[in-house]
């Protein structure tokens, strides 16, 4: 039993990783209506400016953090009024393949900017351990499954509860109508990708502490937020953080618990979420959209 809450309570803070970058592109994805590919290198891009500031500069991680949310939020304003705007006119796929660019010009950048070499983070809480049901847990684990659902909290309680949330989800629902209404749907796009860059930073910030920072650290979260954003379905911005959440869960005690897990884990995983994909193809969270004649 403490062996499963052991692996149980991994499983929510690597899908705190996973559910703060799934969160991050359906905001991005219902405002501007594309699927930013892009995240997590720009996530990348800001956790190395966090990292330099740490390991070189001799910053200590919470005078660098605010630093890397600015930078966060700068990049997103740019990105939106600079790129995004200009291709308004632009399709899905074409604004697809913009993002897809990004992911090039980001990757070049980097090393420009922060040097070739893998760096490292610290943990938001260093040292420390309690027990869980007879399971050793560290604080910093604690602190990166409390602090996630919080912000993820934060973020439906927004969306849901206030004026901001309210223009948020009417430009989701129609941009024109939205507009003609007289919601600012530009500074709604703008915001929206401020803020996902911002999620994508935090992600990163948990996730660093386990690898190092490199050019390629966050492409496994990455691609387990883009499979969350599917399998939870893209007509809601709660489905695919609930199904980041079952990902990792799932993911782990296949690894743990299955015959040769460590190999034969994300298979087996990718075969449960094809099968519920069979069964529920606009995700689990998803629905129809019917155009009535």
């Amino acid at each position: 039993m403490a062996n499963f809450i052991g692996v149980f309570l991994r499983s929510l803070e690597y899908g705190s990783f996973y559910a703060l970058s799934a969160l991050s592109i359906i905001l991005v994805y219902k405002t501007s209506y594309t699927t930013n590919f892009a995240q997590a290198t720009l996530g990348m891009f800001n956790t190395f400016l966090v990292a330099t500031l740490v390991m070189r500069q001799g910053w200590s991680l919470y005078a660098a953090i605010p630093i890397g949310i600015v930078s966060a939020v700068i990049l997103g304003v740019l990105i939106d009024i600079v790129i995004i705007r200009r291709a308004s006119k632009a399709g899905p796929v074409g604004k697809q393949i913009i993002t897809l660019g990004l992911i090039s010009v980001f990757l070049g950048l980097t090393p420009i900017f922060f040097g070739v070499d893998n760096l490292s983070l610290p943990r938001f809480i260093s040292s420390g351990t309690l027990t869980i049901m007879g399971t050793p847990f560290s604080y910093n684990a604690l602190f990166n499954i409390l602090f996630g659902i919080f912000i993820m909290l934060t973020m439906f309680a927004t969306i849901q509860k206030t004026k901001i949330g309210l223009a948020i989800r009417t430009t989701a629902s129609n941009e024109t109508t939205a507009r003609i209404m007289g919601v600012p749907t530009k500074t709604v796009t703008m915001a929206a990708w401020a803020v996902a860059i911002v999620l994508s930073l935090i992600s990163g910030l948990m996730t660093a502490p386990y690898s190092s920072v490199s050019l390629t650290f966050m492409n496994d979260v990455q691609i387990t937020a883009f499979l969350a954003t599917v399998v939870g379905g893209f007509a809601t911005f709660h489905g695919p953080v609930i199904a980041a959440y079952g990902i990792s869960v799932l993911l782990n005690i296949f690894q743990v618990y299955m015959p040769s897990g460590t190999i034969w884990g994300k298979p087996l995983l990718y075969a449960v979420l094809l099968l519920i994909m069979y069964f529920k193809p606009y995700g689990i969270f998803g629905k129809q959209r019917l155009k009535k004649v």
